[in-house]
């Protein structure tokens, strides 16, 4: 962050966090700050963030560009309006759930569900979020931990660390090698071309993976998902129950 930290805050968290009331200046209006961003978001879904600019969200929304600037400043603005709606409310846990594991497989999988809708979030360049639909997420993730003995920094490391695992995969299963193809028809298409390509004597540990099928279209498109995760957890559970012996 920066000079804000200690002074006025930006006046798009001021609107966010209810402290500014926004203002329209002209006549009263069908418009409003909620329709500009739910149309944007439905655009940014459509055709993806390249494609959104005030003059296309005018055109959808049936108004003047400059219509739109009794809103939002500029598209820089309206993206943090977008990333702070998009996601929508995080699955409810209570303080100390009494299984942090099956809560954290279900906050992961919330996530990932969250980035599938709006792969756009992903290529969104921003700080780390201070808006209050972003940090209800991050909330709810430490939430998970709370019955845990773990301090609350390493309880933030290990949300951090799923966060960028379900990023992660976000990432790859919103590239397929063919357009209209789903993570998991994308990842077999992907290991019909490797064994292809890929040789044991140059790539022996890749061959190896590509032989025994380790890439092969699943019939369930989750299933190297929870699988690479069920190994994330695994580590934290070794750190939790460590936090737990050295509580008692």
């Amino acid at each position: 962050m920066s000079e804000n930290t200690e002074g006025e805050l930006p006046r798009t968290l001021e609107v966010l966090w209810g402290r500014s009331r926004q203002r329209a200046r002209g006549p009263a209006q069908a418009l409003s700050l909620e329709r500009i961003v739910a149309t944007a978001i439905d655009l940014a879904d459509a055709e993806g963030m390249s494609a959104l600019s005030m003059a296309r969200l005018a055109e959808r929304l049936g108004c003047a560009t400059m219509s739109l600037y009794r809103h939002v400043a500029n598209k820089d603005e309206l993206q943090v309006f977008m990333l702070d709606a998009a996601p929508g409310p995080p699955p409810e846990f209570d303080t100390a759930p009494a299984d942090w594991r099956a809560a954290l497989s279900e906050w992961a999988l919330g996530l990932l569900g969250v980035y599938h809708r709006h792969p756009w979030i992903l290529r969104v360049a921003v700080d780390p979020p201070l808006d209050p639909g972003q940090l209800a997420w991050m909330d709810a993730g430490l939430r998970t931990l709370g019955g845990t003995a773990l301090r609350p920094h390493d309880k933030m490391s290990v949300v951090l660390l799923v966060t960028h695992y379900v990023r992660g995969e976000a990432q790859i299963s919103a590239n397929p090698l063919r357009a209209g193809a789903d993570g998991a028809e994308a990842m077999g298409e992907y290991g019909e071309i490797l064994a292809r390509l890929v040789d044991t004597e140059r790539f022996p540990a890749l061959a190896e993976v590509v032989a025994a099928g380790g890439l092969a279209e699943d019939d369930d498109p989750l299933a190297d998902f929870r699988s690479g995760l069920e190994c994330v957890l695994d580590g934290v559970d070794v750190r939790v129950r460590a936090a737990q012996e050295a509580s008692q």
